[in-house]
């Protein structure tokens, strides 16, 4: 009887376990798909309605003609780090906050003498974004951080490499809101490239244009 009994309370334990189990699973499936959709926002702004606006645009015959953000690459250039190594460690905190993602190291090619500067030697740090992480980043970018930069008064249209991509430079890295200024020791700038499948850069203008990239005068030809 008492075996019995033994059994049935650690069944009963059994199964509270599994369905604490099972409601903690569901609770991070449910905010991964929260993450996911907040993330593709602009995914699912650019198929509703960037696409049909450029195939008007351009008089594209297939959607496929339509050119599309490809990656970007967030990446910063810290000299001072020669002489400092404490710079770049805090240089890649800030930039893996700041995109969510880990940040590779970038070492000099080459030795230059007068700046104390010898091959193999880091550099810099550098991130790739593609997919769900690149459009949340454009998102925080174009709606949040840009907005933030003082006195700011548009983006210039003569950033575009003649290959359909963009690149802009940051100059203070405190614009993110992942940062927190009270824990800044250096304020370092940063160059975003924004690489797409536009053929010419009056292509990649318009479809950046339709992001909400706050483009002060279009001057292209």
């Amino acid at each position: 009887m008492a075996d019995k009994k033994t059994k049935n309370v650690e069944s009963s334990s059994k199964k509270q376990k599994t369905q604490k189990k099972e409601s903690v699973e569901a609770k991070v499936e449910s905010k991964q798909e929260r993450d996911i959709k907040i993330k593709c926002r602009l995914l699912e702004y650019y198929k509703s309605n960037i696409v049909p606006e450029l195939m008007k645009t351009f008089n594209y015959k297939n959607v496929m003609q339509v050119p599309k953000l490809s990656k970007i690459v967030v990446n910063m250039g810290l000299g001072a780090a020669v002489t400092d190594p404490k710079i770049l460690e805090e240089a890649v905190k800030d930039l893996e906050a700041i995109t969510g993602q880990k940040a590779s190291i970038r070492k000099a090619k080459k030795a230059i003498s007068n700046f104390k500067l010898r091959a193999g030697m880091n550099i810099g740090a550098m991130v790739t974004l593609r997919r769900e992480r690149m459009y949340e980043f454009l998102d925080r970018l174009i709606n949040i951080a840009l907005p933030r930069v003082r006195d700011f008064r548009g983006l210039s249209d003569k950033s575009f490499d003649g290959r359909g991509n963009y690149t802009l430079g940051i100059k203070e890295q405190i614009i993110f809101p992942e940062i927190n200024i009270d824990k800044v020791n250096k304020i370092v700038g940063m160059d975003i490239t924004i690489v797409t499948t536009a053929k010419t850069d009056n292509e990649a203008y318009e479809l950046l244009k339709g992001f909400g990239f706050p483009f002060r005068k279009k001057e292209i030809n």
